[in-house]
């Protein structure tokens, strides 16, 4: 087979650009460029220099509907076992920060009450409605004496802390028990932007 193109350069005359077999020896190989650097209008590709509108075509071109926001990430855990002996500690030290509140509470409710004259009116009343001949009846007031008021509240948040306590403990270990059954609560935990 002839060729009848006639003589050729000999860039144009292998495809892609290859030399033969003699040439490549003598120059070193260049590995084409997948994406060029745009300098003076084009880019080179295994020794030739490109023309503008071929490095044009070969700049890759961002998306259109391209994400710009970064993906909050996401991952699935689950509380396979609670601790009794944290859960325990955890519990008792938040119903004793709850019973302390609880006789706080009290005590600043009982003399808000006391400075507004409830107790007064009240037991006026109730002194009048049991009240005898012989006796004076009820005394409200010193049946609900301040010193009174926070002995009780301190008997009901010690009996809050030792309930709390134990039944916190109580639930950690049928938790364990139920999560040994069905595999435990599963939580979906997201990253923060």
């Amino acid at each position: 087979m002839t060729d009848t193109r006639g003589h050729q350069p000999p860039h144009e005359m292998y495809a892609g650009g290859q030399q033969p077999a003699a040439q490549q020896a003598a120059q070193p190989y260049h590995p084409p460029q997948a994406y060029p650097t745009p300098q003076g209008g084009g880019g080179t590709q295994g020794g030739q220099q490109r023309t503008g509108q071929q490095a044009g075509a070969a700049v890759r071109r961002p998306r259109t509907g391209a994400r710009t926001t970064p993906r909050t990430r996401k991952a699935r855990l689950r509380v396979a076992k609670a601790d009794p002996w944290s859960v325990m500690k955890v519990s008792f030290l938040l119903s004793i920060a709850l019973g302390i509140c609880t006789v706080v509470a009290s005590a600043v409710l009982w003399m808000v009450m006391d400075a507004m004259g409830v107790f007064s009116t009240v037991g006026g009343t109730i002194s009048e409605a049991t009240g005898s001949n012989e006796s004076n009846g009820f005394d409200l007031q010193s049946f609900l004496s301040l010193p009174r008021v926070l002995m009780f509240t301190s008997v009901i948040a010690v009996i809050d802390v030792v309930l709390a306590t134990a039944l916190a403990t109580l639930g950690a270990f049928i938790y364990n028990l139920s999560a040994g059954f069905v595999g435990g609560v599963e939580l979906t935990l997201a990253e923060d932007e």
